[in-house]
């Protein structure tokens, strides 16, 4: 049995359906990111759900500032326009640059095995810098704060996940979440050096469960879990290693989680806080490899804006599925409105 599935069955029922207030945990994976604009761009067409608190990561990470800021400048159309606007411009920006598809694609991305970005990007230039700081005012978001944020980046140092908070929370907090080695120089706040979230915490989930309110938790996973073959070219290998390395530490945080739900039912879970709030918490997944044929082959770097508007459609089909299901589950177990939560194994 999948951990998600069994993880969902310990939990317990969740609110009414659709969840009115809903937290998210949005996992990095590069481009593929475009599927989570389209959950979240469905997401927003519905006016019966609010959003609590969001954690993400690299990817993840930019979807989150940008859907809290697009709500704090005029709600859920605002950061509709917001959220299209930033992937149609990311796709047009790397259209004339090594991210683009295709050959020239490839042949950065071997270079980038050869040669650091500090000897080939000595200046650090970096254009995802510009687009973030001209579509987020942090100012602005830092205080009207619509929505609670967690954004996980990697200390170089030691390994270990920092997950940095509401008023922490800037363009180069984003930056370091999204910092590839092999692409970006590290990032450094408060003279420590971090690297791409999705090494540590990807998302953070125990601590979007700590902070949020909701009674819902939504995981937009994207990097894929599944691989149908074993890679035998060093270009399959390598992706298969960063799509392994980037689902470990989700998968230890659901099996933490689902350590901590398995022990709620008992005295622990009846008299401490955090087992009552387990009681009451129902998490859900949407799995972009589930959705999108042949993700696992896919390049995680390709901004094409074909290949992004087909994640985004395919996201968007994946959010109207979800919310079906929850809806005619809910009916036929006769709950009323209340929905007892499972993944899909």
């Amino acid at each position: 049995m999948h951990m998600f599935e069994v993880l969902g069955r310990q939990l317990g029922r969740g609110a009414s359906w659709p969840p009115r207030r809903l937290s998210l945990a949005l996992q990095g994976g590069g481009s593929f990111g475009a599927f989570t604009w389209g959950v979240l761009d469905r997401l927003l067409e519905d006016p019966n759900i609010t959003f609590d608190t969001v954690s993400g990561t690299s990817a993840g990470a930019i979807n989150a500032v940008l859907l809290a800021a697009g709500l704090a400048e005029g709600g859920a159309r605002a950061a509709r326009a917001k959220l299209g606007r930033f992937w149609e411009r990311l796709s047009r920006t790397a259209a004339f640059g090594p991210f683009g598809a295709g050959a020239a694609a490839g042949t950065f991305s071997f270079w980038t095995r050869l040669l650091s970005p500090y000897q080939y990007n000595p200046l650090d230039l970096n254009p995802l810098r510009t687009l973030i700081n001209e579509e987020v005012d942090f100012d602005w978001l830092r205080s009207v704060a619509p929505i609670g944020l967690l954004i996980a980046a990697t200390r170089v140092c030691d390994g270990r996940a920092r997950v940095f908070r509401d008023a922490e929370i800037d363009a180069e907090t984003v930056l370091a979440s999204a910092s590839l080695p092999l692409y970006h120089h590290a990032v450094t706040i408060d003279d420590v050096a971090y690297w791409d979230g999705g090494y540590s915490a990807n998302p953070p989930l125990l601590d979007l469960v700590t902070a949020s309110q909701a009674r819902d938790i939504l995981v937009v996973q994207i990097t894929p879990m599944r691989s149908a073959e074993v890679p035998t070219t060093s270009r399959d290998i390598i992706r298969r290693l960063d799509q392994i390395t980037f689902n470990a530490s989700l998968q230890t945080e659901i099996e933490t989680l689902a350590w901590h739900a398995a022990r709620s039912p008992r005295l622990w879970g009846l008299l401490s806080r955090e087992g009552r709030k387990l009681r009451r918490l129902s998490i859900h997944r949407i799995a972009a490899e589930e959705e999108f044929t042949g993700l696992s082959e896919a390049s995680a770097s390709n901004l094409d804006w074909r290949f992004l508007s087909n994640l985004r459609d395919n996201g968007r089909a994946a959010a109207t599925a979800w919310l079906a299901k929850g809806e005619a589950e809910s009916a036929a177990a006769g709950l009323g409105p209340h929905l007892r939560t499972s993944f899909a194994p």
